[in-house]
């Protein structure tokens, strides 16, 4: 059967057509999405704009008929930290329901976590052990670890890419002081909440999921995503500070020529560059291996487990 999953993000909203059958991997079969970067386009105080709220009901209602054409059987709507934490974020829910019928399910952040820790742990396999998940998004980090299907430890922090570059890093580049004091903000939230992850046990794997560490690490030299998902990707602790100490100097256009960076993308990469070296050097992550599945494929995994039941 086909399955599609409405994945609201705080960069994209995307929708994922997959065919799904129980006992075997969910095999892509049609992505359609837009960048709405609602992690960056909020309104002074955190509302979603009318003018975004608008182009969102109406990319949704294109979803649908996507769908439609593309022969889904079963299509789960869901909604991430961008509209979580927007004061009018019910407001945008009942807006796009009114718009479309489609009522979108609000994921708390230890949920993404969670999810996003299946997708990881069905890619990896048993053999992997305990497995750490970093998953730095546009509005959020999520860090898992565990033995099982169900990770231990499951945290959500408001360290997304986009959310950082929003409320920290002015011009083009930002100043050094900007980023000194972004570094010192990151890493002060971090250690508050690492406690459970470091007390957890130690990991075998340790792996990085989203859109930000894959670019990290195309630009440290891992193979482009048209070689497949099946090539192994890695970002290691020194290529992320390398990567560091590069993009603070270099403004929106420069980074955006880098490979793997899109236009859209350039602007919250330096902030999403801190939060990856501060998650390796206070975890002590010498490498992170980059998996293709995320919370998406965790909601999929999880919808089909339910249908096997």
């Amino acid at each position: 059967m086909r399955l599609g999953v409405i994945d609201v993000g705080s960069n994209t909203v995307n929708l994922l057509v997959v065919d799904a059958h129980v006992g075997a991997h969910p095999l892509p079969a049609f992505s359609h999405k837009i960048e709405l970067r609602l992690a960056e386009n909020l309104t002074p105080d955190g509302n979603v704009s009318p003018d975004t709220a608008a182009r969102l009901e109406g990319f949704v209602q294109e979803c649908l008929g996507v769908a439609e054409d593309q022969g889904v059987e079963d299509l789960m709507a869901f909604a991430t930290s961008a509209i979580r934490d927007a004061p009018n974020g019910d407001d945008v829910i009942a807006g796009v329901a009114e718009a479309t019928g489609l009522g979108l399910q609000v994921l708390e952040g230890t949920d993404e976590a969670r999810m996003t820790y299946l997708a990881v742990r069905r890619w990896f396999g048993w053999s992997s052990g305990r497995l750490l998940v970093v998953d730095i998004g546009g509005g959020s980090l999520e860090i898992s670890t565990g033995l099982d299907e169900e990770p231990d430890v499951a945290l959500s922090l408001p360290l997304g890419a986009g959310r950082l570059h929003r409320d920290h890093l002015r011009g083009d580049p930002p100043s050094a002081e900007q980023v000194a004091a972004l570094r010192k903000h990151i890493r002060a939230q971090l250690a508050r909440e690492l406690r459970p992850v470091l007390r957890s046990g130690r990991p075998n794997r340790h792996v990085g999921t989203s859109k930000t560490l894959r670019s990290l690490a195309r630009i440290a030299g891992a193979a482009p995503s048209d070689e497949g998902p099946f090539v192994p990707r890695a970002l290691s602790r020194t290529d992320a500070s390398d990567i560091v100490a590069r993009l603070r100097t270099m403004t929106v256009a420069e980074r955006s020529t880098l490979p793997g960076v899109s236009s859209t993308r350039a602007p919250q990469l330096l902030a999403g560059a801190l939060v990856a070296e501060a998650a390796m050097d206070l975890l002590s992550i010498e490498s992170l291996e980059i998996c293709p599945w995320a919370m998406r494929e965790g909601l999929i995994l999880r919808r089909l487990d339910h249908l096997e039941g």
